[in-house]
């Protein structure tokens, strides 16, 4: 497996040790094979998420499970579709959210790469997918290295959201807690999918993440910017 060009200083010397361990050399392998084998793999670039937010950087963490497994849609980042598709359900409200929190009006298109160069970590727990087949690639190898990234942002001191939504990336939350030993905020609601997003213990749409994670952050002298380009006079309600 190619890993492509090197990361920034604060990722590299992680993806190397990874790609050298037992759980790193089994996904490679698995991976090859699977290309091999004529697969149709997303997304393009796995590490995308990584390459566009450096570790020093990196002031929020949005976890996801799996990439979108529609050809053309995943980007290698946790929730965003690459411009020209359609919003997933998912996404559509996650925009409902910002803009009933944040009055910001939804953008034209899916793609979350404006949030990633601010320094927004989209980071899906497993890396790849297969075409059509969600979830092919958890418990490949992928989760022992985005665990040790999750660690590694939590370790950092500079303040930090960890915004976690769904079952999913809640159970990370000991892993942040432990590692970040109580110096970052850790946002917790359902996932924003149709089937939990309004749903009791914790609906997502109201949860307040944006201008929650806006306002800690500003408190402690970091600005951020969820705007993306909107689409004027768009709604999502």
């Amino acid at each position: 497996m190619d890993w492509g060009a090197p990361l920034d200083t604060g990722w590299q010397p992680l993806l190397q040790a990874w790609a050298q361990s037992p759980a790193g050399l089994g996904l490679s392998a698995y991976l090859d094979a699977r290309h091999q084998a004529g697969a149709a793999i997303y997304p393009p670039d796995p590490l995308a998420a990584l390459r566009l937010t450096p570790l020093s950087a990196c002031r929020v963490v949005i976890l996801g499970q799996d990439p979108y497994h529609g050809a053309g849609q995943a980007e290698g980042l946790a929730f965003s579709v690459a411009p020209g598709c359609k919003f997933p359900p998912s996404l559509r409200n996650l925009f409902k959210e910002l803009q009933r929190d944040l009055g910001q009006q939804p953008p034209m298109e899916g793609s979350l790469k404006p949030w990633a160069a601010r320094g927004v970590l989209l980071l899906n727990t497993v890396l790849t997918v297969e075409d059509g087949a969600p979830a092919s690639h958890a418990g490949k190898g992928w989760e022992a290295f985005t665990d040790r990234l999750i660690q590694a942002v939590a370790q950092d001191a500079a303040p930090k959201v960890f915004m976690l939504w769904g079952a999913h990336a809640q159970a990370k939350a000991l892993l942040i807690e432990a590692a970040g030993q109580g110096a970052h905020l850790i946002l917790q609601a359902n996932h924003p999918s149709p089937l939990s997003a309004l749903r009791p213990p914790q609906p997502f749409i109201g949860c307040g993440h944006f201008s929650q994670a806006q306002a800690w952050l500003g408190a402690r002298g970091v600005e951020l910017d969820w705007g993306l380009s909107a689409a004027c006079g768009n709604t999502l309600f």
